[in-house]
């Protein structure tokens, strides 16, 4: 097994892991809906996911997909390389500055007892928007690291 192919499995490995969590985010956010009576224990488990399992899987990714491009002789330059690290960077920022703000806002929400609040129900809705957003931003990283299209 050459480097090359070790690092591109645990790059493929990496996002299985990531991308999967990520997905399941929102059947554990829809039963919550159903069940509010688990919902603080369902964001509190997203949150501890998130944090401890898909966002590093996806900062490796960042590494070893980069250490791919080098050791596979790739230009960084090339179109599904350059168009998914630009989607990469735009999922980071609306992470950070949106949806992961806003899951912790909704758990402050719910401890404080404030679940049916007005404020609670703006913050779901826009974590739910953005995580969407997110979740097919990260489907298009996928289709252009596997199809890898020209232009």
């Amino acid at each position: 097994m050459t480097l090359y192919e070790f690092l591109k499995f645990v790059h493929v490995l990496l996002a299985i892991v990531a991308v999967g969590f990520n997905a399941s985010y929102g059947i554990w956010i829809a039963r919550a809906a159903k069940e509010p009576e688990h919902e603080l224990h369902i964001l509190r488990g997203i949150k501890f996911l998130d944090d401890r399992i898909a966002n590093p899987a996806y900062g490796l990714l960042l590494v070893i997909g980069i250490a791919l491009v080098f050791v596979g002789n790739w230009e960084i330059t090339t179109f599904w390389i350059l168009t998914s690290l630009i989607l990469y960077a735009v999922v980071t920022v609306l992470a950070i500055t949106t949806y992961s703000p806003a899951l912790r806002q909704q758990i402050a929400l719910l401890e404080a007892g404030r679940g049916k609040s007005d404020e609670y129900a703006a913050l779901s809705k826009r974590a739910g928007m953005v995580g969407g957003l997110m979740g097919a931003l990260v489907v298009a990283i996928v289709f252009l690291m596997v199809t890898k299209p020209t232009l």
